[in-house]
């Protein structure tokens, strides 16, 4: 039943050791003394965050991101009936569906990249003739994923560079990136409005952004099996980490999160010029894709 939920809290290394030098730290704009407590929670797990993403989602939570970067680079000018057949069929299955993607040579960015999950596979879309930056306000998440690219031997992981700022104001020039991605992110944002804005402004026109979430069902079945899963399965997992506070947050962000219809209304209010929200994994998960 874990893996129905698939909470993706993603944990990792002990010891962060410091940013390499290629990272740049911006100042971080803070809204809300609401955003400073998440920007204080999310460095608070960021040690565990990776093994308790793997641990309660039974690994699924990778899946899901492969299918947010391949959302993040679908081809500008069709998509063959051939082409959405395979991706309804995965969709329903919950699985991923990789032949469209974010192409060699881009430059693309990784909104609340956390310990780099997505910043790491959207590295390897690119290549190293692209670039990749990963921006989070918890500086203990960045010291997480600095560590893991480090251990990473692979050229393409070179090019990502971490970059501690705000989603809300990106430090960042208009029509700057080929592709965004933003995993579990958009939740956590105090202004979602402003965030979408900023997304779009730094987006190249006909480019998308691909935002994966937990989704705000719509089914009072569906509902309660998240609110279950969590009361019942990830917060006393995460009282074994000594975590339960951080991790009873959860609950209280999906309910005061978007469903997938407010979620596109936000994309066209913020200036995209279409957005579809997808659910996934029986509906507990959802991906909004627009396109600027």
């Amino acid at each position: 039943m874990a893996a129905l939920l698939g909470i993706v809290f993603p944990v990792t290394f002990p010891g962060h050791g410091q940013l390499p030098v290629k990272t740049r730290r911006r100042s971080v704009v803070k809204s809300s003394s609401s955003s400073d407590e998440r920007q204080t929670l999310f460095n608070r797990i960021a040690p565990v965050y990776d093994n308790l993403n793997d641990l309660l989602s039974l690994g699924q939570h990778r899946i899901w991101k492969n299918m947010a970067v391949s959302w993040s680079g679908l081809d500008k000018n069709s998509i063959s009936f051939v082409c959405l057949k395979k991706i309804f069929v995965f969709l329903m299955l919950g699985l991923v569906y990789i032949e469209v993607r974010a192409r060699t040579g881009d430059k693309v960015l990784d909104l609340c990249c956390g310990s780099g999950d997505l910043a790491f596979l959207l590295s390897e879309k690119v290549g190293s003739s692209g670039k990749v930056m990963g921006l989070d306000f918890s500086s203990e998440q960045l010291a997480v994923a600095a560590s893991r690219q480090k251990l990473r031997g692979r050229s393409c992981y070179r090019c990502i560079e971490w970059i501690e700022g705000d989603a809300t104001d990106l430090p960042f020039d208009d029509c700057e990136f080929d592709a965004i991605t933003m995993g579990y992110g958009l939740r956590n944002v105090v202004d979602r409005d402003r965030a979408m804005r900023e997304m779009c402004r730094v987006l190249k026109p006909g480019s998308r952004v691909s935002i994966l979430d937990f989704n705000k069902s719509n089914q009072s079945v569906t509902a309660f099996m998240q609110d279950w899963m969590i009361d019942n399965v990830v917060v006393p997992v995460a009282t074994l980490y000594d975590l339960a506070k951080e991790y009873e947050y959860l609950k209280y962000s999906i309910n005061g999160y978007l469903t997938g219809e407010e979620l596109e209304t936000l994309a066209s209010e913020a200036g995209f010029s279409r957005a579809s929200h997808y659910e996934i994994s029986g509906g507990f998960m959802g991906n909004l894709v627009a396109v600027r």
